[in-house]
């Protein structure tokens, strides 16, 4: 296994399970040196608390993007999630070319919707800078609500498999390079994951759990990103993340007092065992 350096960029919830907290620990624990770029600190995340506080940090980023290049410091990877604002897309492209290396690869979760919704901070304007930053990665992790929110594609509750095949190849249309669909189920008790690369579709089917968790877009982003940069093709590392994620809810489910995230830390030495690192 190479040792890979990688920048990770979004908010850091002080309590939660999710972005910054979650994608530290679990890159790290994937063998991978992990750097972070907090967009915002929040004392918990928003879904479920009330009164939270919240420090914009994007004038900030600039002048680190800056001394990193001074100091030259640059990067293998480059992983984004929850980010706040238009203006922070703009400075993550800008870091991509200030503290990229040649080859760096781009991965980009544009975490903004689910369920056929925005989430309430983001507007038409956002998800248009978020197109720009989608369409220049290596590759994107979306859910079905935000492929539809960047392709314009109709969004529905209910489809089978060629609505599906659509909406990638919408995504592909419009730029997308290699795509990994997240939340898609063709059944009432399963769910599962749509891969798209230079012209090849695969999915993996896994079981649905009932109990829906917070946090879980970011575990699974953050063991996609550690599978693929120990070497695994996305199809094995996508795989890896659904089963990783999973497992993690299944370590949650018999507390029902833990309703803010999942214990993601009680199954990380299976994650370890899953990529042969320990």
């Amino acid at each position: 296994m190479s040792y890979k350096r990688v920048l990770t960029i979004q908010d850091i919830s002080c309590f939660g399970q999710c972005s910054l907290t979650v994608a530290l620990p679990i890159i790290s624990a994937c063998g991978h040196e992990t750097v972070i770029l907090p967009s915002a600190v929040l004392s918990t995340h928003t879904a479920g608390f009330t009164g939270f506080t919240v420090r914009d940090l994007s004038a900030d980023i600039p002048a680190i993007s800056a001394h990193w290049e001074k100091e030259g410091i640059d990067f293998d990877a480059f992983y984004t999630g929850y980010l706040g604002s238009p203006e922070q897309i703009d400075y993550v492209l800008d870091i991509f070319k200030r503290n990229g290396r040649e080859n760096s690869v781009k991965i980009v979760d544009p975490a903004m919707a689910d369920g056929g919704k925005l989430y309430p901070a983001f507007d038409e304007n956002y998800v248009n800078e978020m197109k720009r930053l989608s369409f220049s990665a290596d590759i994107i992790l979306p859910n079905i609500t935000e492929a539809c929110f960047l392709t314009g594609y109709e969004y529905r509750e209910n489809y089978d498999e060629e609505y599906i095949k659509g909406l990638i190849g919408a995504l592909h249309e419009n730029g997308a390079k290699t795509v990994v669909l997240t939340g898609v189920g063709y059944t009432p008790d399963t769910t599962g994951v749509c891969v798209y690369k230079d012209g090849k579709l695969s999915y993996y089917k896994h079981e649905k759990l009932a109990r829906s968790c917070h946090g879980t877009g970011d575990v699974y982003a953050s063991a996609f990103v550690g599978a693929y940069l120990n070497g695994k093709d996305e199809i094995a590392a996508a795989k890896i993340a659904a089963d990783y994620t999973v497992l993690s809810m299944k370590k949650t489910a018999d507390d029902l007092s833990h309703t803010y995230g999942v214990k993601f830390e009680k199954a990380i030495p299976d994650l370890i065992k899953m990529l042969d690192l320990g």
